[in-house]
């Protein structure tokens, strides 16, 4: 079977199968997520909303028609990486490495993202890069998990670059980058709850703390731009000195672990 090797030919056979996919992962975790944090604000879980805020209609809306623009730049990306397989610049990886072999590249694959999210989110943040890159990101003060891919088209395309760049050097099987996608966008729709979604303590555990929650991001849309630009871990903003010096205090609040000060419950209202 013969396979279009130009770009226009590769839209023509893959755009709507990679729109399908791309957006559809968008569009079921960011349900799940919306419907979860809906449910449990039903419950005594309420409590646990970050910011005293609630998201607008028009919040939404622009989340989503933004989200799905960056879809479309996402489609177009990988239509080039098809298009450089295809040319041989890029290789293709079939099969497996084996179940281990699988599970340790997923965790390569996630350790590499979060370092690239860490470095390429704080550069956006840098005057003359942020009104052009993540400005419209930030439009959204209130975060929902519809604002998972509301970004500009320039933010879009540097959030795509990571899984051309990660498969240009190493050759990965096909399972194993579906899994990543899953939980990249889980997780993306997860920090962008507005409801916290973590234990008590788990800010303060000694194992748990790397790993970020929904309320370390929270405080990043709520106006602390020079901290906490981590994605899956808090290593980053640790070793680096960004994470914000209140977060424990204010994820032990939003969980109701203790009271923590009037100055902060003012900074996340």
């Amino acid at each position: 079977m013969e396979y279009a090797t130009t770009f226009l030919g590769i839209a023509q056979e893959k755009a709507l199968h990679l729109f399908a996919f791309d957006f559809g992962r968008y569009a079921i975790a960011a349900s799940l997520v919306a419907g979860l944090v809906w449910m449990l604000k039903r419950t005594p879980w309420r409590a646990r909303q970050i910011q005293k805020r609630t998201a607008t209609t028009s919040d939404f809306r622009r989340e989503f028609f933004a989200s799905a623009r960056t879809v479309l730049v996402y489609v177009v990306v990988s239509i080039l990486v098809i298009w450089a397989i295809r040319h041989g610049y890029m290789r293709e990886m079939e099969g497996s490495y084996g179940l281990a072999g699988n599970l340790g590249m997923i965790v390569a694959i996630i350790v590499a993202h979060d370092a690239y999210f860490y470095w390429s989110h704080r550069a956006m943040h840098h005057p003359r890069l942020f009104k052009h890159f993540h400005r419209f990101h930030h439009r959204t003060v209130t975060p929902t998990a519809w604002a998972a891919y509301s970004f500009a088209l320039p933010e879009a395309f540097v959030m795509a670059l990571f899984m051309p760049a990660w498969l240009y050097f190493v050759p990965t099987p096909g399972i194993v980058v579906f899994t990543f996608l899953i939980i990249m966008i889980l997780r993306n729709c997860m920090g962008h709850a507005g409801l916290e979604l973590h234990a008590r303590g788990w800010a303060s555990h000694p194992v748990l703390k790397w790993i970020s929650t929904t309320t370390h991001h929270d405080l990043h849309h709520a106006g602390s731009f020079n901290h906490n630009f981590g994605f899956y871990f808090t290593f980053w903003d640790k070793v680096m000195g960004t994470e914000h010096p209140d977060y424990v205090a204010v994820y032990d609040r939003v969980t109701g672990t203790k009271p923590a000060p009037k100055s902060l419950v003012a900074e996340v209202a």
